[in-house]
């Protein structure tokens, strides 16, 4: 079994399995397959956000602790795939695959701090040098579909096990696709993207360590993740510091969140939640409102005389 960029933890997995248990006995109608978490936390002395003082290599050689629910099951997860487009796109620019752009600076904010799906489009068509349109003849459209697995090939490059089994090579939309991207998706639209929340863990561990691609880069994808009034969206007091991205729309919810503040140790809490009919904001709102609970506990039993 590939090794865990974190060190599973027993007793933070008997809390975590706590934290289910309530959430399933307030919402009874969440099926167990129709959540997934992965929690990780960082203990004192801190290797993250510290303005990218760490080398990658000595900070791949830390490993914090953590905790999964399903953390390995492929979900869709709308949203959530601009964080990938987003270190995508500092890697093009970073090696001079992509210019510097206002375009491209404005995209990115709108695709990180609203979700624009017009903004989004855009990025991936400079991803990938292809753009949406009609449906093309067969060769053409072979060509089109190797262009648009580009960000795929990269990730799966990194080696990361987490990242074996996703795809990340769609666009998102707000009604649906057209033309070819339509045909891109298959007919039981079987190539549509999925991510894990291990493999998006990852990601972000890797941002607020300010290892992505640069120190500098991290720093900036930090700023655009950076969220001045969401935490009471997600259940937290508005005291705490949230580095988040949330996806809601009809049937789906998601939280990414990276958390500070003064009475805990710092954590990174992922929870996608899919088919449900209405209650999925409100899932995930309980699931972070349990984790930062219990994350003060534990900060004040690790700190008691």
């Amino acid at each position: 079994m590939p090794v865990k960029f974190f060190t599973p933890d027993l007793s933070l997995q008997s809390q975590l399995d706590q934290i289910l248990n309530t959430v399933w006995e307030t919402y009874p109608q969440l099926a167990q397959n129709q959540i997934a978490l992965t929690w990780i936390t960082y203990n004192p002395p801190y290797r993250i956000n510290t303005g990218g003082a760490l080398s990658a290599e000595e900070f791949w050689q830390y490993q914090p602790e953590g905790a999964s629910y399903r953390g390995v099951e492929l979900i869709e997860p709308s949203n959530l795939v601009h964080l990938f487009y987003l270190v995508a796109i500092h890697v093009w620019l970073e090696q001079g695959m992509v210019q510097p752009a206002t375009d491209t600076e404005r995209a990115l904010a709108s695709m990180i701090r609203d979700g624009s799906h017009d903004a989004a489009s855009y990025l991936v068509d400079i991803l990938s040098g292809v753009s949406s349109g009609p449906v093309l003849p067969e060769g053409p459209m072979t060509t089109w579909q190797s262009q648009r697995n580009i960000v795929n090939r990269y990730f799966t490059q990194l080696g990361w096990p987490e990242l074996r089994s996703i795809n990340i090579n769609q666009k998102t939309w707000q009604d649906g696709p057209y033309g070819r991207e339509r045909v891109f998706f298959g007919e039981t639209f079987d190539n549509r993207n999925q991510l894990t929340t291990e493999a998006i863990a990852r990601l972000l561990h890797s941002i607020i360590g300010g290892v992505s691609v640069t120190s500098i880069r991290s720093q900036s994808m930090m700023n655009l993740l950076k969220d001045q009034t969401g935490a009471a969206f997600i259940g937290l007091p508005p005291s705490v510091r949230v580095w988040q991205k949330i996806a809601v729309q009809a049937r789906i919810a998601h939280s990414a969140a990276y958390v500070e503040a003064e009475d805990i140790h710092p954590y990174l809490l992922i929870v996608l939640t899919e088919n449900m009919a209405d209650s999925g904001q409100d899932v995930i709102s309980l699931a972070n409102r349990l984790v930062f609970e219990r994350s003060q506990l534990n900060f004040k039993s690790a700190n008691s005389p």
